[in-house]
């Protein structure tokens, strides 16, 4: 069973209130290394060399001029491509199907690809890369196929 954003949340709020230094954290699909340095807050390390965490499942909305909006499923920092200086995972023109990953929104220095949940043609990229989007945000809209 994987962790949720919620379970990730929790075990560091239990941890930052404990007198804990370390904890390491490791499934198939997902790594949580959290470290305190010197009394300080605790920090989380990305999981698996800033590999997304997992893929977040995103609902799309169909608007009334026929195009599907894709929001972000949570609050984060999002990224068009999966590091600085790469390609961005779409542009305007970009066919995705279902799985394709469409961005990252990194929580608490988790990295989460966002899946675009239908077929279809991007149209419009809503939000700027390394921009703090909250949750229902349009991210993109794409023409469904």
């Amino acid at each position: 069973m994987p962790l949720s954003d919620d379970d990730v949340r929790e075990i560091l709020s239990i941890v930052d209130e404990s007198e804990l230094d370390e904890l390491r954290i490791e499934t198939e699909n997902f790594a949580l290394h959290v470290r305190r340095s010197g009394g300080t807050p605790l920090e989380a390390a990305a999981p698996r060399a800033a590999a997304p965490a997992h893929a977040a499942a995103v609902t799309p909305a169909i608007d009334a001029d026929g195009t599907v909006t894709i929001d972000a499923p949570m609050l984060g920092t999002f990224y068009r491509a999966e590091a600085p200086g790469a390609d961005p995972f779409v542009e305007l023109g970009t066919h995705v199907d279902r799985e394709s990953t469409v961005c990252i929104i990194e929580v608490m220095k988790m990295m989460n690809a966002i899946q675009s949940g239908v077929s279809g043609t991007i149209v419009e990229i809503c939000a700027e890369n390394g921009e703090l989007v909250e949750y229902g945000r349009p991210l993109y809209r794409l023409r469904s196929e």
